[in-house]
């Protein structure tokens, strides 16, 4: 083993000796790993930026059927128990979806204005509330004749919707369901507290986001029923529900991951399903990553082949130069394996301070990439980047490619004839 440290060793000195030779190495190994990176570094700050894009806006893993359609509640539970499905939640039927909103009026002040907006049914671990922080509302049950009774809830607003009200959370709101009966127009009243408000980048309407309960209840009043869950003294009075299970008209679902949204898209076809998705611009995206993957990859093989031919051809010239002296080590006892070392440790070297040397040239390119294109990038956003593991994997390749380059002149390196050496001497 102290033979081919020893040997090792020796290899290292002469690297430096021949310094010029050596500095030509790093420069060729450089040349070929420094653009490699840079374009890798493109490719994946693009994809990336562009999924991270996607991902910013939940409406993009989004699923809601084309109109209306009839789905039970058992239907839309298994949706929501599919590994790709992250939540689902029934949707009543649109027309019926809509409520009119206004603050308590004080004492002697003029009747409040009402707003009216559509609602949306949420729940908790809803994407589109978690996304932005906003709190989930919440319904409130008293015990009212001996059943459970629905008297209060929370509302999260959209910010266009809350700017009219000029309500923030905490506030107080009166929710008003009207529907036209026997030629008068009845009203029934539910009281709201504003748990959350979202920014309008998330929602630009007039929207509420509602308890599931609170959406039924307005659906089956505007339908002539009573609504069994909220209090007949608010007005919630009409005919019997029917004993038959609730249909719903839709369902909001939001994928797991954005390469769920295809599939799910392509699964609801199977069931005769239409559906509003942004899967289009989920492949585009996946399209763009797979073929920029198989430039890069093509450019790799051709580099990847050109500099191994390089590689080798110069560790050959470099044990053809020095036959003479490894005949020598061979006759002062170093084994076959040590000088097998030689041009493998010289190898090595070259692939550690090319693999720096390119690093260096990527860093500095990036850079002036992204200040190039900063106008076109938002925060913490690049057009070329790198994380950790790639250089990583940038120093393992090159090393393991001038490594196998190298082992066909090593294994000459090994194979020298001391009795040359004598004949040459």
């Amino acid at each position: 083993m102290g033979l081919q440290l020893r040997a090792a060793e020796l290899a290292c000195a002469d690297y430096r000796r021949e310094g010029l030779l050596s500095a030509c190495a790093v420069l060729g190994l450089a040349a070929v790993l420094a653009p490699l990176l840079i374009l890798y570094g493109v490719k994946f700050g693009v994809v990336e930026t562009l999924t991270a894009r996607l991902l910013h806006n939940p409406a993009t893993l989004e699923i809601s059927p084309v109109g209306s359609g009839r789905y039970t509640a058992d239907y839309v539970a298994s949706l929501g128990k599919h590994p790709a499905v992250a939540f689902a939640l029934p949707r009543t039927r649109a027309i019926a979806a809509t409520i009119g909103l206004s603050r308590p009026a004080g004492p002697g002040a003029l009747p409040p204005r009402v707003v009216t907006v559509s609602m949306e049914p949420t729940a908790a671990g809803d994407p589109l509330l978690a996304r932005y922080g906003a709190a989930v509302p919440l319904p409130e049950y008293e015990t009212l004749s001996e059943q459970s009774r629905l008297t209060r809830s929370g509302i999260c607003l959209s910010a266009p919707a809350a700017e009219k009200l000029g309500v923030a959370p905490g506030d107080a709101l009166t929710g008003i369901v009207e529907r036209g009966r026997r030629g008068a127009v009845e009203k029934a009243r539910i009281n709201l507290t504003v748990s959350s408000v979202l920014p309008l980048a998330a929602e630009q309407k007039d929207v509420a986001f509602l308890p599931l309960p609170l959406l039924e209840a307005a659906e089956d009043f505007r339908d002539g029923r009573a609504a069994v869950a909220m209090n007949p003294a608010d007005g919630w009075t009409g005919t019997p529900p029917p004993p038959t299970p609730r249909v719903y008209a839709g369902f909001r679902l939001y994928a797991r991951a954005l390469e769920n949204v295809p599939h799910l898209r392509d699964a609801f076809r199977r069931q005769h399903i239409e559906v509003y998705t942004h899967a289009d611009e989920i492949e585009q995206v996946m399209t763009l990553s797979s073929s920029l993957g198989l430039v890069f990859s093509l450019i790799s093989i051709a580099a990847a082949i050109g500099f191994a031919a390089s590689t080798a051809s110069s560790a050959l010239a470099g044990v053809k130069r020095k036959e003479r002296v490894l005949g020598l080590l061979r006759l002062m006892g170093f084994p076959m394996s040590a000088l097998l070392l030689f041009p493998l440790t010289q190898a090595l070297l070259t692939a550690l301070a090319g693999t720096a040397l390119a690093s260096v040239l990527y860093l500095a390119a990036s850079q002036a990439i992204n200040m190039l294109f900063a106008d076109s990038l938002g925060h913490m956003e690049s057009l070329c980047r790198l994380l950790p593991q790639h250089f990583v994997a940038a120093l393992g390749a090159a090393t393991a490619l001038s490594l196998a380059a190298a082992l066909g002149p090593a294994l000459r390196a090994a194979h020298v004839e001391p009795s040359e050496v004598i004949r040459d001497v």
